[in-house]
């Protein structure tokens, strides 16, 4: 059973990684935002941290400096 590709902007959730190559952002300043109280885009999936994406997005689209 061979592992389907997904393209990232098709995901609802991202990885760190997926999420810096995503967005350009370094993947330590995404860990860093993600650390942050009540982030809105951080999901634990039990103690891994994922990405979501669409409001990932909106973040970065409302956000002068990151």
């Amino acid at each position: 059973m061979s592992k389907q590709y997904v393209a990232i902007c098709e995901k609802v959730a991202l990885t760190i990684e997926e999420a810096a190559e995503y967005s350009n952002i370094r993947q330590n300043r995404i860990s860093s935002l993600l650390k942050e109280p009540r982030c809105p885009f951080v999901l634990y999936v039990g103690t891994k941290k994922l990405v979501k994406r669409k409001e990932f997005e909106k973040f970065i689209s409302e956000s002068v400096e990151i």
